[in-house]
């Protein structure tokens, strides 16, 4: 169904509006309008990345010409209060053309607010008769960015939809993660969601799809020939996503605590870059042929062991004068509470052409350093000629294909070279594009990407509803065995590189964590 055809009819509550009595001289002569709600404004992922996020969208002119911006939550604030609010944390960060003060201020007086209860269908409407103040006699598109936590936001879809739907265009619904915590309340919260939206108007975000290098991903296997040959068991060793924060909860322990690492981490950002690298050819860049095809991969995962997966919890520790608080230091963290700040899992697709690959996850807080990345290790070179060059570590001869997400996006590939001189001394090297040397401009941020997205329609980077049931159904059995079993993780030094049992358990597959090698 094209989403134009999405129309929820108008409810005889709405206060009526005379468009013609509206003067709008601040937007654009076009026929349509974009009307942008941030549903939790006051929220610090609303101030630090929704509002950023639009005003370098608009900064670039990549906004419709007519488009309105709203801020909606419990906080009482004025027009004036939000814009002041906000204005802190915009920045002309792309590039330093002039006028940035000049488009600064235009996006401003764009911006308005409107206090209301998450559960209140008449604080809706007063929003949607402000709404349609600004849109005037054009055809208004809606799209609600859901900035809250999981557990208001049927509330708020089902205000939005009864009291603030577009009667004439679209209406489109963002939704942030978590998308439940295990498999029967993720299905449950995507029925009560359809019960006043369709699949085409839900936009389930997950940020990381994206980052400039995971949509880089599709473009290095699908349009290099170099790469697409060797995507398969027959020269890929294995694959490990790698995630590490050099930080820990810092205050949002009672958030993580209620999640811990596999679901925060591990069965969103890294299984969805799993399955965008391990897909076979989509039929085309179609959002649902790609979608299709990711959706396979995830149906055609072994059920994760127990045996398989590591658990850890970061410990205290003190470096010199500096002491480093336990994750069951901070004070919105229960005491005792045996929540994962690290997991390590080995997982495999039972498919043609993954059979027997192993699919390594990583995924920590509070370790040595704050990196993302996706490491592919190729097999060794059968019968190599120079194998006594390498000695015994026959490791040191893989080549190695590394795409790094962040710090400092980078793609490298590893690869055996002669040392210039007369005797035959190999050399691991690298054939390096990083980013920020070779492309000049700033990276756009993965929330400008993905708004701008769902703002023209296309759902390529948005989670479907049986790709979330397939991913949940990989990760629920063993969320629950390690819940009913009550496993206590490995405790790892703050500022360490990890629990000692995700070495052993990478071993255990014949395989040695790349970025531990030390020489990246």
């Amino acid at each position: 169904m094209d989403d134009t055809e999405i129309l929820v009819l108008d409810d005889s509550s709405h206060p009526s509006t005379n468009c013609e009595q509206v003067p709008l001289t601040e937007l654009g002569s076009g026929d349509t309008t974009v009307s942008i709600t941030v549903v939790g404004a006051s929220g610090d992922l609303a101030k630090k990345k929704i509002f950023p996020a639009l005003f370098a969208l608009f900064y670039e002119d990549c906004l419709p010409e007519n488009f309105v911006v709203f801020g909606y939550s419990r906080t009482k604030l004025s027009d004036e209060e939000l814009r002041n609010m906000i204005s802190t944390t915009l920045t002309c960060r792309i590039d330093k053309r002039e006028n940035c003060d000049a488009k600064m201020e235009h996006f401003l007086e764009r911006c308005f607010y409107h206090s209301g209860q998450y559960n209140s269908e008449d604080d809706f409407a007063e929003l949607d008769y402000k709404l349609k103040e600004k849109e005037g006699c054009r055809v208004s598109n809606r799209l609600f960015y859901l900035s809250i936590p999981p557990n208001i936001f049927v509330d708020v879809v089902r205000c939005a939809s009864l009291k603030a739907s577009s009667t004439s265009g679209w209406t489109r619904v963002i939704v942030e993660k978590p998308f439940g915590r295990d498999l029967e309340s993720s299905s449950e919260l995507t029925r009560s969601l359809k019960k006043y939206l369709t699949e085409e108007q839900i936009f389930r975000i997950d940020h990381y799809l994206g980052k400039e290098l995971v949509e880089n991903l599709s473009v290095l296997r699908f349009s290099n020939l170099v790469f697409e040959p060797l995507w398969s068991r027959n020269y890929i060793r294995n694959v490990q996503f790698i995630f590490s924060e050099d930080f820990g909860t810092e205050g949002r322990g009672g958030y993580f605590d209620h999640y811990g690492i596999i679901r925060d981490i591990m069965q969103n950002h890294l299984l969805q870059i799993l399955a965008l690298f391990a897909m076979e050819t989509p039929v085309s860049l179609d959002a649902e042929d790609i979608r299709n095809e990711k959706v396979k991969v995830l149906r055609s995962m072994r059920p994760l062991q127990l045996e398989d997966v590591v658990l850890g919890q970061y410990k205290g520790h003190s470096k010199g004068a500096k002491s480093y608080p336990a994750y069951t230091d901070d004070p919105t963290v229960p005491n005792g509470s045996i929540t994962p700040t690290f997991s390590a899992a080995a997982l495999f697709i039972d498919n043609a052409r993954w059979d027997g690959v192993p699919f390594l996850m990583k995924a920590g807080k509070a370790l040595h350093t704050k990196r993302a990345e996706i490491r592919v290790q190729f097999r060794h070179v059968p019968g190599n000629l120079y194998k006594r060059n390498f000695g015994t570590d026959m490791d040191k001869a893989t080549n190695e294909l590394v795409l790094r997400l962040q710090p400092d996006e980078a793609i490298y590939l590893k690869i055996n070279n002669k040392v210039p001189g007369l005797g035959m001394r190999l050399d691991r090297s690298d054939l390096n594009l990083l980013y920020k040397a070779k492309y000049r401009g700033e990276i756009p941020d993965a929330y400008e990407r993905l708004l701008l997205d769902a703002i023209e329609g296309e759902r390529r980077l948005f989670i479907r509803s049986d790709e979330l049931d397939a991913a949940w159904a990989l990760f629920t059995p063993l969320l629950k065995e390690l819940e009913e079993k009550k496993i206590a993780p490995e405790l790892y030094p703050y500022g360490s590189r990890g629990p000692v049992g995700a070495h052993y358990l990478a071993a255990k597959h014949n395989v040695r964590w790349g970025d531990l090698s030390g020489d990246d």
